[in-house]
């Protein structure tokens, strides 16, 4: 009986660990949470959000959910982080691949990412600041 009421014990005690979820990440809230703004899109150190240019079509918002969807600019599409978290993937039908950048920075307020333009190797970085 004895056995019985140390093993009831022990069990009362583990359920709680058992049924814990996995708690989403800092990195994860940091970008789930706000709507970012776009601040400044450069490609070879120069603005290039302006019409006609390479990046105008990441001008504006961009949005990650929770659920790995969201839209960017002008694109809409899914996402996910790569990497431990140091990079995200976009991928979306509007671009012809999917887009990798790294994370140079990521808070609550700030938003830093770089990648290279595929088709002409240009160095690009994409800052944006929460909403």
């Amino acid at each position: 009986m004895r056995k019985l009421i140390v093993l009831f014990v022990i069990s009362m005690l583990l359920i709680p660990f058992a049924c814990r979820k996995d708690e989403p990440s800092q990195r994860f809230k940091y970008l789930t949470t706000p709507v970012w703004a776009s601040d400044s899109l450069l490609a070879k150190g120069e603005d290039a959000s302006g019409p006609g240019q390479s990046l105008e079509n990441f001008k504006g918002d961009a949005k990650f959910y929770p659920d790995g969807t969201g839209y960017f600019g002008v694109y809409t599409g899914r996402w996910r982080f790569a990497q431990s978290e140091t990079e995200i993937v976009i991928i979306t039908d509007e671009l012809p691949g999917p887009l990798s950048t790294k994370i140079v920075e990521l808070t609550q307020t700030s938003l830093k990412i770089t990648t290279t333009n595929p088709i002409n190797q240009d160095a690009i970085r994409m800052t944006f600041i929460a909403k």
